[in-house]
């Protein structure tokens, strides 16, 4: 970050209060663009008081709203009850009303999270495979293209490019996809 580059600082903090706000305040200070934490009211409420007290507002806190490797079996799994649609839904409209920049979640989403938060709040959409690429273990997935028309702002796209045989041209095909939808 002191170098100029922007950092994506992917902690999926849940913590106290008292530990959020300090964390956020912390990592604030160290220049980082966006940081993660779990979509919790309580969570993010801490995260945004820990910003306001640092005064750093080029920091885009995130709330995480369900990860993209989960499907319905495991929110029920894991306590929730679905459909995972209305978690990720409440959970956005918790992010915009603590004051969080933006939230997570899975690009299939993007056109209704995008419905409900306007242009006020960032979505950063994980789970990017493009065309012909293995799901791996992300279970609900989109591509390029079509996250970016769905209304995803920033894409998370991590093994398609870092574990094909030639990363750069992979990476290449990624952009061509996102200026496809741009235009």
């Amino acid at each position: 970050a002191a170098s100029g580059h922007k950092i994506f600082l992917d902690v999926k903090l849940h913590d106290i209060d008292n530990t959020i706000t300090k964390a956020v305040r912390n990592v604030a200070k160290m220049g980082m663009t966006f940081m993660t934490l779990h979509g919790y009211p309580k969570t993010m409420r801490a995260a945004v008081k820990g910003l306001a007290e640092e005064g750093n507002p080029n920091l885009c806190l995130l709330g995480v709203t369900v990860l993209t490797s989960m499907d319905e079996d495991d929110l029920v799994a894991a306590g929730y009850r679905g459909p995972i649609a209305d978690v990720v839904e409440a959970r956005a409209r918790d992010a915009k009303a603590a004051g969080m920049g933006g939230i997570v979640c899975a690009a299939t989403e993007s056109a209704k999270m995008r419905a409900i938060l306007g242009n006020d709040l960032v979505i950063v959409t994980p789970g990017i495979r493009p065309a012909g690429s293995a799901a791996g273990d992300q279970r609900r997935v989109m591509t390029p293209e079509d996250a970016i028309r769905a209304g995803s702002d920033y894409l998370v796209v991590g093994r398609p490019v870092n574990q094909a045989a030639d990363p750069a041209a992979a990476a290449d095909a990624v952009v061509a996809e996102i200026e496809a939808a741009l235009s």
